[in-house]
């Protein structure tokens, strides 16, 4: 599979304080919470770009209006789409069913588990290659941070239990019902509360971000 035949899409949510990270600002804040996010945000694409030479796709909700995505635009060189309405399931669906009417495969990973490395994304473009049909990876939470497909089907995502440990079983099921062939990643996590800081800072570009946080 050549690098034009995969779309790389990253889902981003637009950084203003209090509607980013809500269950991390309770602990740390809403404007220290939107911080934290602009800089997962910046690492899933840097990763994504060094995974991917070819165009990476931002696709954002509300819209892509805010700031932050031209600043992203301008940094990384990447395009921006906008998320359709509807849950995430939809969004989702959507999105991959866009990459994959323009290319053989499609990656879609969200925005706030930055323990997804580029080598992570180049094992997941590398599954589709083989002829997996479909790519996950897994998270702590029970649900999943990345999902690749080489066919799109809505049914992946109907009837899912969005934001609940049932979301990655769910999708095993839907997988198993369509007869379909899947690789899964590493176990991974993300950022959800204040708890998960401890290892964030593990991360290059994180310590000194949570220190200076801390010390305001």
């Amino acid at each position: 599979m050549s690098v034009s035949a995969l779309r790389m899409l990253v889902f981003v949510r637009a950084p203003v304080p209090g509607t980013v990270k809500t269950r991390l600002a309770r602990s740390v804040g809403s404007e220290a919470a939107s911080l934290i996010y602009r800089q997962m945000v910046q690492r899933c694409i840097a990763n994504a770009c060094a995974a991917h030479p070819g165009a990476v796709e931002l696709v954002c909700t509300p819209d892509a209006t805010h700031p932050f995505f031209a600043e992203c635009v301008r940094r990384h060189g990447v395009t921006i789409g906008v998320q359709r309405e509807g849950d995430l399931g939809e969004r989702m669906s959507e999105a991959l069913r866009g990459a994959l009417a323009a290319a053989s495969a499609a990656l879609l990973m969200g925005s706030d588990v930055p323990a997804i490395s580029a080598d992570d994304l180049r094992a997941a473009a590398a599954a589709l290659q083989a002829g997996q049909d479909a790519v996950i990876c897994p998270t702590e939470d029970g649900g999943y941070g990345l999902i690749g497909l080489r066919r799109h089907d809505p049914r992946v995502f109907e009837a899912v239990a969005w934001s609940t440990p049932a979301v990655l079983d769910q999708t095993r099921s839907a997988f198993s019902r369509l007869g379909w062939n899947w690789t899964e990643l590493p176990l991974r996590w993300d950022v959800d509360e204040a708890a998960d800081l401890e290892r964030l800072a593990t991360l290059p570009g994180f310590a000194k971000l949570l220190a200076g946080l801390r010390a305001a």
